[in-house]
């Protein structure tokens, strides 16, 4: 890897905290959006839960991936 390379990677820890700062983000939105359809604060509260973990470990896979791909690739 080239120092040019080196320094268009993030971290993992960079990806973790990108992870869970969307994940919090997201999740409310969720939770709001359960809320409106169960009408239920606990309802929500179980789908947002449920979610929140899923989601940010599909992120983060996601994430690494993209890290796998040259930044120079341009896809047509």
């Amino acid at each position: 890897m080239t120092e040019n390379e080196q320094a268009q990677t993030e971290s993992h820890t960079r990806t973790l905290l990108k992870t869970f700062s969307w994940r919090i983000i997201a999740t409310a939105t969720t939770i709001t959006i359960a809320y409106f359809v169960f009408g239920s604060i606990s309802s929500a509260l179980k789908v947002g839960g449920i979610e929140f973990f899923a989601k940010m470990l599909i992120y983060y896979c996601h994430e690494r991936v993209w890290q796998r791909i040259p930044r120079d690739t341009v896809i047509n």
